[in-house]
């Protein structure tokens, strides 16, 4: 879909694209095959699109996977994609199985009306049979991924366009400038893998931002279990909340000075240390020696 069948479609319909929804469609063939080809998608694939816009990513993923759920926000563009891919727009996730049926052996599209932050949280499902392939709204993507990217219910690969300043956070490692609450709360389920850069006038409007796609794995092991996730997401928090402190300061906050002490002289982190220095691994680990308590020891169970 070119720039000039955007600018027909949007004045046809009299849509005023809005700057704070993130509306900025991507249209070059060439990025939209290379998403596609990054996804590595099979006819076997499922895969989730938030913000199809006009729907020229869309139909790449019908044509290339074997069902695609898609949620955007505006109830303009629903409508134009309702009418260009035939399809009803879903209300509920009850609906997607009686849709598959109807479709037999056909690509399925299932269509929602939602603000796609909302819709993950109320609407909480397992992912991990899924691949997320979006160009993500810009103003909304942190969040999305970090919701979407937590735990065993993850897709399997996400292949996300957005900032680039938001996918040098996703690839950083420890001291890079980058590195930061982002980068290890996405990267505690996800490897990230590669991502290439796509120009401003690749889409339409032009962002006023570069942009570029990160290809992200999900791990084949969680580093932590379940019960461990929010103490991992708080001793981040707490780490970064000042990045130029050193981190055992920062942590007194929330926890004994004695243990962090211990803890930390455990896992051989110096005590002037400050958070961006210290790998995903090392958080992992202090994470398990603050949060994990030992079995007592063989003839002194409590009583």
């Amino acid at each position: 879909m070119k720039p000039t069948e955007m600018r027909e479609i949007l004045a046809k319909r009299e849509i005023q694209l809005t700057k704070s929804l993130g509306q900025n469609f991507l249209h070059d063939a060439n990025q939209l095959q290379k998403i596609v080809g990054a996804a590595e998608l099979t006819e076997a694939d499922k895969v989730l699109e938030i913000g199809p816009g006009l729907g020229p990513l869309t139909k790449l993923l019908l044509e290339n996977a074997g069902e695609v759920l898609a949620i955007e926000m505006d109830r303009r563009l629903v409508e134009f994609l309702r009418e260009r891919f035939n399809v009803g727009q879903a209300s509920s996730l009850s609906q997607i199985e009686k849709q598959k049926s109807e479709a037999g052996k056909m690509p399925v599209l299932h269509l929602f009306h939602d603000d796609a932050l909302e819709f993950l949280r109320r609407e909480p499902r397992d992912w991990s049979d899924w691949k997320l392939v979006a160009n993500l709204p810009y103003s909304v993507a942190s969040p999305i991924l970090v919701e979407l990217a937590a735990g065993i219910r993850a897709p399997k690969m996400i292949v996300a366009t957005l900032q680039l300043e938001v996918a040098k956070r996703l690839m950083a490692q420890a001291d890079d400038d980058d590195y930061g609450i982002l980068t290890l709360l996405v990267q505690l389920d996800f490897e990230p893998k590669s991502f290439f850069r796509i120009p401003p006038e690749c889409f339409f409007p032009s962002p006023d931002v570069d942009s570029a796609c990160v290809i992200l794995e999900r791990r084949a092991q969680p580093l932590l279990p379940e019960n461990l996730r929010a103490s991992f997401m708080k001793i981040v928090k707490r780490a970064f909340s000042q990045r130029r402190k050193m981190m055992l300061k920062l942590l007194k906050q929330d926890w004994a000075a004695d243990k962090l002490a211990s803890a930390f002289a455990e896992l051989s982190i110096s005590p002037q240390e400050r958070a961006e220095k210290l790998s995903l691994e090392q958080f992992v680990a202090l994470t398990e020696k603050l949060f994990c308590t030992p079995p007592p020891a063989a003839g002194n169970k409590p009583d």
